[in-house]
């Protein structure tokens, strides 16, 4: 069975409303969402997710990439790994427009971080989802953020440190 091609995946997020609409029509209301000298960050419920209470995200315009983590209903419950997204980012006085480039880096904290979303690039790749440009800014981000990475010894905290980004990841 391949790999179902998607449209290109397009997020807006108003920080006047504080509301992020996504390209498949749906929408959330921020709990917060805040513009920061280095991004753009933001968290908001997921009371359709059995699993998850929250998830917050950072923009990072920069480095090109989304820095997303989900927090567990549970206390008890081992969190996922932070993902590092590789995204083309808009900008202006309101909206803040992410295009997913489908690529990124799964990070979970003291061992390796790895690609994640191969797959659905590839498929978006050879269906002319994504423009030739965009694969190569999503590659190169990805593969640039890795190396920057491991020289961090797999470790978010110096590297947004690196970034210089002195919020603590991830937030409490």
């Amino acid at each position: 069975m391949g790999t179902v091609i998607t449209p290109q995946l397009v997020d807006i997020v108003d920080t006047f409303t504080r509301q992020r609409s996504y390209s498949s029509g749906t929408s959330h209301r921020l709990t917060f969402c805040q513009l920061e000298p280095w991004g753009l960050r933001m968290e908001y419920p997921t009371p359709e997710d059995p699993f998850m209470d929250s998830e917050v995200t950072w923009l990072l315009p920069a480095p090109g990439l989304r820095l997303t983590h989900k927090r567990p209903r549970s206390r008890h419950a081992r969190t996922g790994p932070s993902t590092l997204t590789a995204v083309r980012i808009q900008r202006d006085s309101r909206a803040w427009r992410t295009t997913d480039l489908l690529l990124g880096l799964a990070v979970p904290g003291g061992t390796t971080a790895r690609i994640v979303g191969s797959e659905e690039f590839a498929a978006a790749v050879s269906g002319q989802v994504l423009r030739p440009g965009d694969a190569d800014l999503a590659l190169h981000t990805v593969h640039r953020t890795l190396e920057e990475i491991s020289r961090c010894y797999h470790d978010l905290a110096p590297w947004l440190s690196y970034q210089r980004i002195t919020t603590p990841w991830p937030p409490l």
